[in-house]
């Protein structure tokens, strides 16, 4: 038992080197790499084209029928009847649709009209210029400081935490809040959001995270990155799911509940 114990109460101690020439400057490098593919990325696609209102009107009618999908039993049966009725018509009509005669195209045409190639160019820049300063970045990491502990975090964790923040670190009794030095990539990556939005506004494109988000989004939907978004497909696939909702009203009959 006292064995166990002082395996747990761990005293290790880090070199200031450690701090000063690895922890310090993977945090400024990546911040500064942030930086720099923000303006890159302004200069090879320009400002970003103020959207259309026809582009905001077909996400707007996507999310409507999303939402109705979710949050379906919070309205009575004879409303929820309606909207779907409504929606499932104006998704098969396409009423929707920025472009009707887009209607009537295979996916081949829409790969080759000019303003959805510009699309696609633009979005695989913007692709490229996250995957490949992240890239070397962490392949940096991995050569010069691969199995570096960087620091000790001052609160306890759970033992779920530990393959998280040790990544590549083969020690298993060493104590959760001590930091590898690949796990501390990951941190920053995940956490300078905050510091990005205030040196380069909400809308930066130093972000690396909104990359992650945006290519998982895409392949749930079946859609590669930088491809335009077929929404007469979208429309479709959500008439069918609106369809095959049974709805059930989570206030029916409320007041005898609440009497019983």
């Amino acid at each position: 038992m006292g064995g166990l114990l002082e395996s747990t109460d761990q005293a290790m101690f880090l070199d200031p080197a450690i701090r000063n020439w690895v922890l310090f400057p993977i945090t400024v490098i990546m911040v500064l790499v942030g930086v720099f593919r923000h303006q890159l990325t302004i200069l090879m696609t320009g400002q970003p084209p103020k959207p259309d209102i026809k582009d905001i009107r077909q996400g707007k009618a996507l999310m409507r029928g999303q939402m109705l999908a979710q949050n379906n039993s919070y309205i009575p049966t004879a409303a929820f009847l309606e909207r779907k009725k409504y929606l499932c018509q104006a998704y098969e009509d396409g009423t929707y649709l920025k472009d009707k005669a887009v209607k009537d195209k295979s996916p081949t045409d829409l790969m080759t009209d000019p303003k959805n190639m510009e699309v696609m160019m633009d979005g695989m820049k913007k692709q490229m210029m996250g995957i490949v300063p992240q890239t070397l970045i962490m392949g940096w990491i991995q050569f010069f400081f691969s199995g570096f502990i960087l620091i000790k975090l001052p609160f306890p964790l759970g033992l779920r935490f530990k393959q998280m923040l040790q990544s590549g670190i083969m020690t298993p009794n060493m104590d959760v809040r001590w930091v590898s030095s690949i796990s501390w990539y990951f941190i920053n990556l995940f956490g300078l959001r905050g510091v990005f939005s205030l040196l380069l506004g909400g809308e930066n494109l130093a972000d690396g995270t909104r990359d992650m988000t945006a290519m998982s989004t895409m392949g749930a939907m079946g859609q590669q990155p930088g491809q335009p978004q077929d929404f007469n497909k979208q429309f479709l696939g959500m008439k069918d799911n609106l369809s095959i909702i049974y709805h059930e009203w989570d206030l029916e009959n409320v007041e005898q509940r609440v009497l019983v």
